[in-house]
């Protein structure tokens, strides 16, 4: 170890040689050493800031790998690997200034440590026996580091001149310039550590600190790199700086200290230089670099919301739910819930398999409190599972079964893949809506799904018709009808009809950008308002949890209306029966007019507000879509900015109930032919694809 610092110190003592005799003091010459260190590693620094711009460029294409493979830490490192090597970038490039500025700590160490190697260039045997010779006078430790140091005091200090005079080699010249060698600087001896001098030399430690956090504030701003770091790693790397600047401020000689802070001050200087000749935002996307943290943050923040210090009560339940699930091999059919509620679109389709078949049911949901748990209390066939949406991503890239039913779209080109372990797994989608696939889903949404269970044959077409277009290989398509609207039509018809005294109209917004709550509430009341209506408002359960404000400015708006007793604003979703009961929906895109309409046959009156798209490229396929098409036959469709013929369309509406009763009769025997028959139809599709691969295994 002894050696290689030696070696060290070699290289920095010439340095340091030529920076004393130009100086003539030792402070301006550690000054003037650590400038001429900055300026010939000045390539190095330029090729570090290269380097920090190449990976922030980079940092959009590893967060969206981070984001489309999270929970699999393999395929991360090997996507990252990949692209690395194509874009010819050194990870460990960034640890370069690190080691540059522990090279010439432990050199400048050496240096200050042997200034008769160093400044006076003076010969080993010289050395040797003046280090000798001083131990001799005053019984100093000549195996010491700072030997020499101790040698220069006993010169300086004049009694032992003669001594040192008769030692073979010894110069007249040398002993000048060795008595001329001055180590203080304002009182403060330069050779000494302060952690044992104490006293002034322990404002070297205090003022290297204060340097080292003062570059980490500077850099947090103007280094490329570094400005790019969250919160908790900017304070790490303050941390672990001013701790290390601390460290060797008190514990290595105050010159090295002076070093330090002088070198943490150049730096902020030589990245304001950098920053100048080569401009980070002429080669970084900052606007990609925004959305890709976006992605990735929407990632992080999955599942429900912890507080600071909290544990989640549900984590042992998950943990022991992911262990359970694994442990049971030969799964047939899983079924993946997002939440409680989504069961009603797997219930007809799980009671026709569990009344024909010995199928155990495995149902995945993201929900703890799912109704699936109380009903498998009544039925053992059925397996229950919570598992968080962060949790979920690892399940389903080692997931094991025959077939996965899922409501979830956009399976593999986000964060939820198929699985990795079993490449042969059929998944199957089934729509939470009575829609088009081409407008409110994301284009490529379906497109990595083996079968697709459609409301009707509308849905059909337009899956083909994207198929042929994009050139896709076929999916399975099932036509197993809307098995929601079946349910509301049996329970609608368990209702009492008896006539309203006051035609009973609901206003259902939808919840997203430009809804009828944001859009155009107050001159559609105007309408409605007493005119010989109850209205019932209704708004998205989603706009009130995320706009309270919003919803304490309506109240306050329309206290004496809703005092009233015809105008009722509702937020307690625990019954549908008020939708079903009523005479009239108003909406705006939300799909609980076709709920209503297909379930009641009344009409429905829709808000031609701002469309939601999901897919900006859906007119491209030719077909219009549903959400579209329906709006004029399931009843009538009125622009905002007409609002005050909106009132008469109500009318008209309601005075031709009867009309409409038996036009979308019609339309549901065309869009749904195998209405009432959704089960039937899922199920014996999944028991005969079954049985096709159990014998395909044989």
């Amino acid at each position: 170890m002894s050696t290689i610092m030696n070696w060290l110190g070699v290289p920095l003592g010439y340095i340091m040689y030529f920076c004393y005799h130009v100086a003539e003091n030792y402070a301006l010459a550690i000054l003037l050493f650590t400038l001429v260190t900055k300026v010939v590693l000045l390539p190095v620094a330029i090729w570090v800031q290269n380097n920090g711009i190449k990976i922030v460029r980079l940092t959009p294409e590893l967060n969206h790998i981070k984001a489309n493979f999270i929970g699999d830490h393999d395929r991360i490192a090997e996507e990252t690997q990949k692209l690395y090597k194509r874009e010819k970038y050194n990870a460990f490039a960034n640890l370069i200034p690190t080691l540059v500025q522990l090279i010439l700590l432990i050199g400048l160490i050496q240096v200050i440590y042997h200034p008769l190697n160093s400044i006076f260039h003076t010969s080993d045997s010289l050395v040797s026996a003046l280090v000798a010779l001083t131990g001799q006078l005053t019984g100093c430790d000549v195996d010491a580091g700072s030997v020499q140091l101790t040698v220069v005091q006993a010169i300086q200090s004049g009694q032992f001149t003669d001594a040192f005079q008769a030692v073979p080699g010894m110069t007249a010249g040398l002993m000048e310039q060795i008595n001329a060698l001055n180590l203080n600087l304002m009182g403060l001896n330069l050779g000494d550590i302060p952690a044992t001098a104490g006293g002034l030399a322990l404002l070297v430690p205090i003022s290297a600190g204060l340097a080292a956090f003062i570059l980490c504030l500077s850099q947090n701003r103007m280094n490329p790199l570094q400005a790019e770091q969250g919160m908790v790693g900017q304070l790490g790397t303050t941390l672990l700086s001013v701790g290390i600047a601390l460290f060797l401020g008190f514990f290595v000689p105050a010159g090295v200290g002076l070093y330090w802070i002088f070198s943490n001050l150049f730096t902020i200087l030589q990245q304001f230089l950098l920053n100048k000749i080569i401009v980070p935002k002429k080669h970084i996307d900052y606007e990609a670099l925004k959305e890709s943290k976006q992605a990735l943050a929407e990632l992080d923040n999955l599942g429900r919301k912890k507080k600071l210090f909290s544990n989640d009560p549900d984590a042992k339940r998950e943990k022991a739910d992911y262990k359970r699930f694994f442990s049971i091999v030969n799964k047939h059919v899983v079924f993946y819930s997002e939440k409680s509620g989504f069961y009603k679109y797997f219930q007809d389709t799980i009671a026709y398999l569990l009344t024909y078949s010995n199928l155990v049911i495995h149902y995945v949901t993201s929900d703890p409190d799912d109704q699936i748990f109380q009903i498998a209390e009544q039925e053992p066939r059925i397996k229950p599972y919570y598992i968080g949406e962060k949790r979920l991503i690892t399940l389903m890239m080692k997931l094991e079964a025959d077939l996965v039913l899922m409501t979830m779209p956009d399976i593999e080109t986000f964060h939820i893949k198929r699985s990795y372990i079993k490449k042969d797994i059929e998944y199957v989608y089934l729509f939470h809506g009575f829609a088009s696939t081409h407008m409110v889903l994301r284009e490529e949404a379906l497109d990595h799904y083996d079968t697709i269970f459609c409301s009707g044959p509308v849905q059909m077409k337009e899956i083909r018709a994207r198929e042929q277009l994009k050139e896709l290989p076929e999916k399975t398509l099932v036509d197993t009808s809307y098995g929601v609207i079946e349910h509301l039509r049996a329970a609608y018809e368990a209702m009492d009809h008896t006539a309203h005294q006051q035609p009973q109209i609901l206003i259902g917004p939808s919840w997203q950008k430009d809804n009828i709550m944001d859009f155009c509430i107050d001159p559609l009341l105007e309408q409605l308002l007493h005119k010989g209506y109850r209205v019932i408002l209704r708004p998205h359960p989603e706009w009130l949890k995320r706009y309270p404000q919003r919803v304490e400015s309506f109240e306050a708006r329309h206290s004496a209306e809703l005092a009233a007793g015809d105008f009722e604003f509702q937020t307690d979703f625990s019954s549908g029966d008020t939708v079903y009961q009523s005479d009239l929906v108003i909406t705006d895109w939300s799909s609980i007019a076709m709920e209503f309409s297909f379930t009641t046959r009344k009409p429905s009156l829709f808000l031609n507000t701002p469309m939601k798209v999901m897919n900006p490229n859906y007119k491209e396929l030719g077909i219009e879509p549903l959400d579209i098409t329906l709006r004029d036959s399931l009843g009538k469709s009125v622009d905002p900015d007409q609002m005050d013929v909106a009132g008469q369309m109500v009318a008209e509406l309601l005075e031709n109930t009867a009309l409409y009763e038996e036009k979308i009769d019609g339309l549901i025997h065309t869009l749904m032919p195998n209405f009432g028959h959704s089960g039937e139809i899922g199920g014996k599709y999944i028991l005969r694809s079954l049985q096709e691969k159990i014998q395909q295994r044989k």
